[in-house]
């Protein structure tokens, strides 16, 4: 993270010193135009100014013949001559041939007038002097135009170097950002996927993460724990195995004890020894079932773990529920009424069919003959609800909180004899539960007879 955070800062600190760089530049570059543009300005003023000067000192001396005047003329192209000394100081100036031009023009006014030329050839070469100047003038203004645009071509060009450094840092600081979210990531996605795995019971699997350190570390104490579940669960497993075990081999030989009794194979048996060999017998099927219960919920504790969805028809799924219970409907003469809208849902099927039957084989039991049985779906934002109410005696207030524990049944007698021996609304909930929903009992306004279950599930 540290080296990520170093190697951004460098790429946003090389934009802001390129731009500040070439902001710098551009400045300097436009400085300097403007004291090129003033020292100009400044140096063609004076050379205007000397050559009037030099051009009545030539006027005076055509009319006076003065030797002094001679004196102040070359006074006066000194200073012409400094003049065009420092324009030729101005690098990449333009008037560089002019310049040169007014040299020698100059050159041959001082001659003419030492020479005693006429008047004629003299004004001739001060025009030529004057004409020179106003091309000098020109070109320098020229040359000034042309430095300023320049100077607005580069400013343009600086412009987009600096968006494109500021770009290009941004891009490359999104970049290294998203390399280290992905290198942070990964393995965080490695620790949820590998806490996920722990959660559906998958415990052989090693558990490895690669990453920082402390991630690192974090995955060899998760990959601790996945074995430490591990040993549990296979203690769990083989402690009811060998409990269900040491239980079904004396309740076998039990069994075929009785049933020898039954026989009457060791002898004959009054009226009320067969009463207590029956009494026996009920209560050896009944323990046979308790066994196979705790059988059942240990292999509910792995089906849970384990879900798979996949798109479910509504009414099919009720009426598939409701034909397997038919026989079993028609012996206590119920009827069972399914309403479903036309739709599909993202299920599991097969556990949610496990629950359905549990509600149903309640409902048809708790039910007096000739009632109705209602099996209803619909789906309400995006939650699948379907309830199973039947017209029996329901549910105490008392058994609310219970009825969904384990071996738990209700003080209510159903109206017909039957076997439960209340795992159902247990394994109900825990099917329902692994699935990411609820099961619950609706409550009794006291007028309306029977029970209600509603099931709640995501969509």
């Amino acid at each position: 993270m540290l080296a990520g955070l170093l190697l951004i800062a460098a790429l946003l600190g090389w934009a802001t010193l390129r731009s500040w760089l070439l902001l710098e530049y551009s400045i300097a570059q436009s400085q300097l135009t403007s004291d090129y543009a003033l020292q100009l300005n400044d140096t063609m003023q004076e050379l205007s100014q000397s050559t009037i000067d030099l051009e009545r000192t030539v006027r005076q001396f055509i009319v006076l013949k003065d030797a002094a005047l001679l004196v102040r003329f070359d006074a006066n192209a000194n200073r012409c001559l400094a003049a065009v000394s420092r324009l030729r100081q101005i690098p990449r100036l333009a008037s560089e041939a002019p310049i040169n031009d007014w040299t020698t023009a100059l050159s041959d006014l001082s001659g003419q007038l030492r020479n005693a030329e006429s008047p004629e050839a003299l004004q001739a070469t001060l025009d030529r002097l004057n004409e020179i100047n106003g091309t000098i003038d020109r070109k320098n203004r020229q040359w000034i135009d042309e430095q300023y645009a320049s100077i607005r071509t580069k400013l343009q060009q600086n412009r987009v170097q600096m968006a494109g450094s500021i770009i290009t840092s941004f891009i490359g600081a999104f970049i290294v950002a998203l390399l280290m979210s992905r290198w942070l990531t990964r393995p965080v996605e490695k620790l949820e996927a590998s806490i996920a795995r722990l959660g559906e019971g998958c415990f052989h699997d090693p558990i490895e993460v690669r990453g920082p350190a402390d991630l690192r570390r974090i995955g060899h104490r998760l990959d601790w724990l996945r074995q430490r579940l591990d040993e549990l669960e296979t203690g769990r497993e083989q402690t009811l195995r060998h409990v269900s075990h040491e239980l079904k081999t004396p309740l076998t030989a039990l069994r075929e004890g009785i049933a020898l009794l039954e026989e009457e194979v060791v002898g004959s048996l009054d009226d009320s020894q067969k009463e207590v060999v029956d009494i026996l017998q009920h209560n050896i099927l009944i323990l046979q079932r308790h066994i196979e219960n705790l059988l059942r919920l240990n292999a509910l504790a792995l089906e849970t773990r384990h879900l798979n969805r996949q798109p479910v028809v509504l009414t099919e799924l009720l009426s598939s529920v409701a034909a397997d219970r038919e026989l079993h409907a028609q012996s206590r003469q119920v009827n069972i009424v399914c309403q479903a809208p036309e739709s599909s849902c993202l299920l599991d099927a097969e556990k949610l069919r496990v629950v359905l039957d549990n509600l149903l084989s309640n409902a048809i039991d708790f039910s007096p003959s000739g009632g109705n049985i209602n099996l209803d779906a619909k789906i309400e934002g995006g939650i699948l609800r379907i309830v199973c109410a039947d017209q029996g005696p329901g549910v105490a207030l008392e058994d609310y909180e219970r009825i969904f524990e384990p071996f738990v049944q209700g003080k209510r007698a159903a109206p017909a004899a039957r076997r439960g021996s209340g795992v159902g609304l247990s394994i109900a909930r825990e099917l329902i539960t692994a699935m990411d929903g609820q099961i619950r009992l609706l409550p009794n306004d006291g007028h309306t007879p029977g029970a209600a279950f509603e099931i709640s599930l995501p969509k």
